[in-house]
């Protein structure tokens, strides 16, 4: 197994967990959150895939799914045109309300089939090429496609957990 066959694997384990998630939720429960300062579902699922769609495109020289496939317009938000979630504060995070799970599959699904394109294309060597040299040391596209890979898999993670707790205290 190639690492770019690592990879793939890994970002089609975020989306099987994305729409396990979400499925079946209605616009209050994805709003729902744990305590005020806590984040939703619904932010949840919108941020890992704002992160992956932000920094899978600048790493391969690509388009934001968000702004060039219209999803901006279609969730609405009234956030920034750019906005990821980094850094939301609790008002911010109650901004991210969707009226179905399907504006959430259906976002994360583009950006999904845009990363997998991205990630068929990959030699060894890519793996190597630096990406972002604001840090020491600079970071490579290997090291910013697992990082994107982990802080994914924690945010859905974190919404799987989040779903739990609304179904536990539903029954």
């Amino acid at each position: 197994m190639h690492a770019k066959d690592i990879l793939i694997e890994g970002y089609g384990r975020i989306r099987e967990e994305v729409h396990a998630a979400v499925g079946g939720l209605g616009p209050d429960e994805l709003a729902a959150r744990p305590t005020p300062e806590a984040n939703s579902i619904a932010w949840l699922v919108w941020h890992l895939t704002r992160i992956q769609d932000d920094h899978v495109a600048d790493a391969f020289g690509l388009d934001q799914v968000w702004l060039a496939d219209g999803w901006e317009k279609r969730f609405g938000l009234g956030l920034p045109r750019g906005a990821t979630g980094f850094g939301h504060t609790p008002a911010q995070v109650a901004k991210v309300r969707v009226d179905s799970p399907d504006l959430l599959t259906g976002y994360h699904d583009a950006v999904h089939a845009q990363t997998l394109g991205a990630l068929r294309t990959l030699t060894a060597k890519d793996l190597e090429r630096v990406v972002d040299e604001n840090w020491d040391p600079p970071v490579t596209l290997g090291v910013r496609l697992v990082s994107v890979l982990s802080d994914d898999l924690q945010h859905v993670g974190q919404a799987a957990y989040a779903r739990g707790l609304l179904r536990s205290a539903a029954s």
